[in-house]
């Protein structure tokens, strides 16, 4: 049979526009089904973040600054701008048929594809805790649409431990809120190298952020105007309860089941290649599983793409693609933690290496807090081989979103650390905190190997008294 499309996008998703527009520049024919047209309120998370951290703005001035970059985040990403791409966008939706050829149905038409992608928009996740539904709360996806655009809650409890949980926290309280954050895990951070972890609490501690943690709910009421939480011995009243609970697959509209499609506890099951249990339906983003960031949902985008209008050879990889919580000061990591690098060579622990280096050695760190009257605080750590292989990074501080890029590249590149300390970056500048931290190798190596330091002890002994 003959095929309409090359392959048919379902989104809703900022990953499903992206995924669009990258195959329509690589002249494939493309459909994008969207159940709805979606509205600027979807970035709110992101550009209230950007707008609020480190500063004490006025709420109604944060909401008028957020409409705008929203408005204008809205056009670059329009459907009106990938149509000219080529794009066929058809609104409505759609459900695959239990028939043979594999063929997709919306709005009374049949859409014949060789390949589709899932790139589906997910929902927020909710805890299963009695009284909760009956209360109410908010959730990322419309907490900026709900709270009043002049005088924003003084009081929040946050339901969570995830990194947009940790992220939105400090977002309120830099808004000038009283916040709780409460997990029923040991720590919202567990992920996260030690140290790091320990700073960037403390910095949510200074910021006003309470943290509760291995702290389980038993309900929730209203009480009067206040919504009140029971913590075993412990009650919280708050004004506004907000979820971050995660997220789960929006696809029951779909008719997955019908052409083979599974799942498992609310998220796509899918190989290395990106492909469901149906080898012609490939999936990306945060209907697979894992956190919930533009960059990773991208990367499984492309991949898959490749993948479907190509031929199924490229498996995803995941070691040398960075991931973010977007605090104050940003944390970004790439690769592997020292925990996770002696669980990966456990025969060779000995020969894993920790390089740290402080923001405070940095001239530029200096200049700046002297300047702004704010301590420039943060910290780099790489691990790595003996040998001088990059096994991960794990960066707090200034410009840490765009330093992670450097070495997640490195690491693509098998680029050893010895070659980031050879680097000559502008000085002053933030990059110069890969370059101290990669020469800590040198640095170790020399500590280790007596005999090169009497060697060179003994060469430069000898030196001084030769006769020019």
């Amino acid at each position: 049979m003959t095929f309409d499309y090359d392959i048919v996008i379902i989104g809703g998703s900022l990953t499903g526009r992206y995924a669009a527009a990258y195959a329509a520049k690589m002249h494939a024919k493309v459909a994008l089904l969207e159940a709805q047209i979606s509205d600027s309120k979807s970035y709110y998370h992101q550009i209230i973040q950007e707008i609020s951290l480190g500063k004490t703005p006025i709420w109604s001035e944060v909401m008028l600054n957020a409409n705008s970059v929203a408005s204008r985040l809205e056009q670059m990403n329009s459907l009106a701008n990938l149509a000219t791409l080529g794009v066929e966008v058809i609104i409505g939706n759609g459900e695959f048929l239990g028939t043979s050829p594999l063929v997709m149905s919306v709005n009374g038409r049949l859409l014949h594809a060789r390949t589709y992608l899932l790139a589906n928009k997910s929902i927020p996740k909710t805890p299963q805790i009695p009284g909760l539904e009956a209360t109410g709360y908010l959730t990322l996806d419309n907490i900026w649409q709900c709270v009043d655009k002049v005088n924003l809650p003084q009081n929040w409890v946050i339901i969570g431990g995830t990194p947009a949980s940790i992220e939105i926290s400090q977002t309120l309280a830099h808004l000038g809120c009283d916040v709780t954050l409460i997990t029923q895990y040991p720590s919202v951070l567990s992920r996260l190298e030690p140290e790091i972890a320990q700073m960037l609490l403390t910095q949510l501690e200074v910021d006003g952020v309470k943290t509760l943690t291995h702290t389980a709910i038993n309900q929730v009421q209203q009480v009067g105007g206040k919504k009140v939480i029971q913590l075993g011995d412990m009650v919280i009243e708050t004004n506004e309860i907000l979820v971050v609970y995660g997220q789960r697959a929006s696809l029951e509209s779909l008719n997955l089941a019908a052409v083979g499609v599974r799942q498992h506890q609310s998220r796509l099951i899918v190989n290395h290649k990106l492909q469901t249990t149906n080898h012609r339906i490939y999936a990306c983003g945060s209907v697979i599983g894992g956190y919930d960031l533009v960059n990773i949902a991208n990367y499984e985008a492309k991949l898959a793409l490749k993948n479907a209008l190509f031929m199924p050879i490229f498996s995803v990889n995941y070691t040398h693609i960075p991931w973010i919580i977007c605090s104050q000061p940003i944390l970004t990591q790439v690769g592997l933690t020292t925990a996770q690098a002696k669980v990966h060579y456990p025969q060779n622990q000995e020969k894993i290496l920790v390089l740290k280096q402080y923001f405070k050695v940095l001239p530029i760190a200096q200049t700046k807090s002297a300047l702004n009257k704010v301590t420039i605080t943060g910290i780099c750590q790489f691990v790595v081989l003996e040998n001088g292989q990059i096994l991960g990074a794990s960066i707090l501080g200034t410009q840490a979103r765009e330093l992670i890029d450097i070495i997640a590249l490195a690491m693509r590149k098998n680029i050893l650390v010895k070659d980031i300390a050879d680097l000559a970056p502008v000085y002053p500048g933030f990059t110069e905190i890969l370059v101290k931290t990669a020469q800590e190798w040198h640095k170790y190596r020399l500590q280790k190997n007596y005999a090169l330091q009497e060697l060179l002890a003994n060469f430069f002994y000898f030196r001084r008294d030769w006769e020019i």
